[in-house]
């Protein structure tokens, strides 16, 4: 099977108003990064566990990052939540995503979540559910590009690229160029 080109920058530009263009990007992850290893006081025991789909990419380049300023790989995995979501009835779910713990897993570490945006506060809850099923962190912290408010869940992100206050009827589309072949956040 051979691989499928990059979509088009122009098709994957959601409509509506701009909010992170690609420099703020790289700039929120700089930040994100550095928030990260002051609060572990460095990368010990470190891993960050990106949620599929766009929390995967963005978990690389926060290791990438860190790796830059430290010196030392941070293992990086994903956690897929499909399954563990309470929300299955109301909204459709996708196939369930690769699941891929690191070699060492996850026990005694501080583990860091990364997702691209928090709203509800479902897919953290569910993820934290799923890092159950597969061991016992010591510390479980939650990076996010986007947090846009209106919990359901008593859930607080660590580390937070943009807070971006919106209405429930308004939507925020996250696209990265790994996934996309564009990259930045609208709402609309």
């Amino acid at each position: 099977m051979s691989a499928q080109p990059p979509p088009s920058p122009e098709a994957g530009v959601p409509e509506g108003r701009t909010v992170l263009d690609e420099r703020d990007i790289a700039r929120a992850l700089t930040r994100i990064s550095h928030e990260i290893l002051e609060r572990n006081k460095g990368a010990a025991d470190l891993v960050l566990l990106g949620i599929p789909s766009r929390g995967v990419p963005l978990a690389r380049r926060v290791a990438a990052r860190i790796a830059a300023v430290e010196g030392v790989e941070v293992p990086v995995g994903s956690l897929d939540v499909t399954m563990y979501r309470d929300d299955l009835r109301k909204h459709p779910a996708r196939g369930p995503q690769h699941t891929e713990i690191p070699p060492g897993g996850i026990d005694g570490r501080t583990v860091v979540l990364v997702d691209d945006v928090l709203y509800s506060g479902r897919t953290v809850r569910a993820a934290l559910d799923a890092m159950n099923d597969i061991g016992r962190p010591d510390v479980v912290r939650l990076a996010v590009l986007v947090d846009r408010g209106h919990r359901d869940l008593p859930i607080r992100a660590d580390h937070v690229g943009k807070n971006l206050p919106s209405a429930r009827t308004e939507r925020v589309a996250v696209r990265l160029s790994e996934l996309d072949g564009v990259e930045g956040v609208w709402i609309s």
